[in-house]
């Protein structure tokens, strides 16, 4: 199924100790990359967040908020970060030289300051809360997981109309360039019987002209190729892994046999069809880019 690399989802669950708060929001990116903003004493978790989440999620950059809070009146032990609070204290007393103002700062003061303070959390407690943010976690994946799969289905209905279009396209090419060798034959043999007289047309040098043309502009193989590139693009779509990359490349492909067959073909009515082609390619690979 193709998935969106765009996509929210938010869970929250009540536990033993803690509630935890869950909201992960992923955007377009070539890689699979998660991003973690969680409380500084709950770090520790940031791993297996991340793991839980790459699980999931193949390709995109994921952003995860958690917000932990009580839940109980267990007594719990505070943690000074002294470094970080004698921090604070010098840059404060920094500013109050600097701009000539008294220096008043009392303890109650400095601890209001982030992260002073923080809750410390033994490793048995760590167990306990990853415990309770599981539930959370996984509520956020599954309401992201199916807005990316909603998303990734408009997407292939999408992309099927326009391979669908570019089938018709190359229908047309196909046709015309079977009678372009002729009719470069017929126009040849009518310009030389303009210039020379009656009955004095060599035809050997007539038909090694059209054969020279003929090889220089014959398209066959370039078809052939975007004709497989169009099957493996549309079976690519229903496949259950991720897919975003190789359906790159296939544009890829078929941006260059349409190139080849626009250099190629002397005739105005393929050259049309294949600006429609490029506008088109140019399309798909813009959506191409939102797939997982």
């Amino acid at each position: 199924m193709v998935k969106s690399m765009t996509g929210f989802g938010r869970g929250e669950h009540i536990g033993k100790v803690k509630q935890i708060i869950v909201e992960i929001k992923a955007v377009n990116h070539r890689y699979g990359e998660v991003q973690i903003k969680i409380p500084r004493q709950y770090s520790s978790l940031e791993e297996p967040i991340k793991k839980y989440i790459l699980n999931n999620i193949s390709r995109g950059r994921i952003e995860a908020f958690i917000k932990v809070e009580e839940t109980g009146n267990k007594a719990r032990k505070l943690m000074v970060d002294k470094d970080l609070a004698l921090a604070y204290y010098k840059v404060l007393r920094e500013v109050a030289t600097i701009t000539e103002t008294s220096f008043d700062i009392g303890v109650a003061q400095l601890v209001q300051f982030p992260e002073v303070l923080e809750l410390e959390e033994s490793e048995e407690e760590m167990k306990f809360i990853w415990e309770d943010m599981l539930p959370a976690l996984h509520e956020a994946m599954l309401v992201l997981v199916e807005m990316r799969e909603k998303e990734g289905q408009e997407l292939r209905n999408d992309l099927i109309e326009r391979v669908d279009l570019l089938q018709r396209f190359h229908g047309k090419i196909k046709e015309k360039s079977v009678r372009v060798v002729e009719i470069y034959r017929e126009k040849l043999a009518g310009r030389l019987k303009e210039i020379l007289e009656e009955g004095k047309i060599d035809q050997d040098r007539l038909t090694m002209e059209v054969a020279i043309f003929a090889e220089r502009c014959n398209i066959d193989e370039e078809l052939v190729r975007l004709d497989s590139h169009f099957i493996q693009f549309t079976q690519s779509l229903d496949k259950d892994t991720a897919v975003g990359r190789k359906l790159d490349f296939l544009v890829q492909e078929m941006n260059r046999e349409v190139n080849t067959i626009g250099a190629k073909a002397n005739d105005l009515e393929i050259t049309n069809c294949v600006v429609e082609m490029k506008s088109e390619l140019e399309k798909i690979r813009e959506q191409v880019q939102n797939i997982e």
